[in-house]
């Protein structure tokens, strides 16, 4: 099954909501992952199943490198407030790099979270 992370920081949180609500029919086809907070928030809104990592600063995002690292992650979709800084930028820094290795999509915005969630769902059509 296709697997897919959802991560926003604190001020993208209504977004990444906004975000699923609007895909909720084509995430719910997909195995997902969210770090905790985030995860939390999302089965609040939503009816879909999230699997809840670590909150962010606590690990979540490494540990959901990890899953990058070993080819069992196949998107992320992690909206990034790019104006504040985050006390576990590293942790954010590394996960950014784990996908460019590993050739892992990494949707940023909501444009780009559109584009890989329909892109993800257009290979499970044509499967």
């Amino acid at each position: 099954m296709t697997r897919v992370a959802l991560i926003a920081h604190d001020d993208e949180k209504p977004e990444m909501i906004d975000f699923v609500t609007a895909y909720e029919d084509t995430l719910s086809a997909f195995d997902l992952v969210g770090t905790g907070t985030t995860g939390k928030r999302i089965m609040e809104e939503t009816a879909l199943d999230i699997e809840r990592k670590q909150s962010g600063p606590l690990g979540g995002d490494t540990q959901i490198g990890a899953e990058v690292a070993e080819g069992r992650m196949d998107a992320i979709v992690f909206l990034r407030d790019p104006l504040t800084a985050q006390p576990h930028e590293p942790d954010i820094s590394a996960l950014l790099r784990i996908c460019d290795v590993h050739d892992v999509p990494m949707a940023t915005t909501r444009t780009s979270a559109e584009y890989v969630v329909e892109g993800l769902a257009a290979d499970l059509r044509d499967d």
